[in-house]
């Protein structure tokens, strides 16, 4: 008998053996959310179009994209909020029952000039879904802090008055408010509505 050859029952233990961890790893659960536990997030109390008063805890039980930026932007902030409407657009298409529970959110960090008049008419260029909200500086402030946003005032410009400093990024938060992931407003709609389809459920 050659002594290299294994016996069967032998080489179907092993065979056996080795095919365990291919079959646990399917059943292993989904990777945490990129942003779980992080400090963002939180209470604030603002104003929309309309004058009325609106807080973080209002879209309790509703997913939330969050956006800071303000009207008078001349270029990052319109090509970004187009990016997350329409990537928004596109996960309502696939998905028009989950998109219900999913509310866009715009913050100004100009809230000297971006009155809740010139919010409301600002927002209405990205779709009907997106909410748009000012507020006082101190309110504002709050706001901008919870979600660990950096934003200056620059000098006087002759062409836009002064233009606002701002980190930009894009978040969702969930049902309860908690931070899930970073939205690429920066990159494309598809990449917006394809974090949507991963996180929305």
């Amino acid at each position: 008998m050659n002594q290299l050859v294994m016996p069967m029952h032998k080489l179907a233990r092993i065979v056996a053996f080795l095919s365990l961890p291919l079959l646990a790893s399917c059943d292993e659960p989904a990777s945490p959310p990129p942003l779980e536990g992080a400090a963002i997030g939180g209470p604030f109390e603002l104003v929309n179009p309309a004058g009325e008063t609106v807080r973080w805890n209002d879209f309790e039980g509703q997913y939330r994209m969050v956006y800071f930026g303000y009207a008078w932007c001349p270029d990052v902030c319109p090509f970004d909020l187009n990016r997350m409407m329409r990537g928004y657009a596109q996960f309502a298409e696939s998905e028009p029952d989950l998109a219900a529970q999913v509310q866009p959110i715009f913050i100004t960090v100009d809230p000297k000039r971006d009155t809740p008049d010139k919010v409301g008419e600002y927002v209405a260029n990205f779709g009907d879904n997106l909410i748009g909200l000012t507020g006082t500086p101190e309110q504002v402030d709050q706001a901008a802090m919870n979600f660990s946003v950096y934003y200056s005032r620059g000098p006087d410009d002759s062409t836009y008055g002064y233009l606002v400093d701002h980190s930009r990024a894009g978040y969702l938060m969930g049902r309860s408010g908690e931070p899930i992931a970073l939205l690429p407003v920066d990159e494309s709609p598809e990449g917006v509505a394809a974090e949507l389809e991963k996180w929305v459920h």
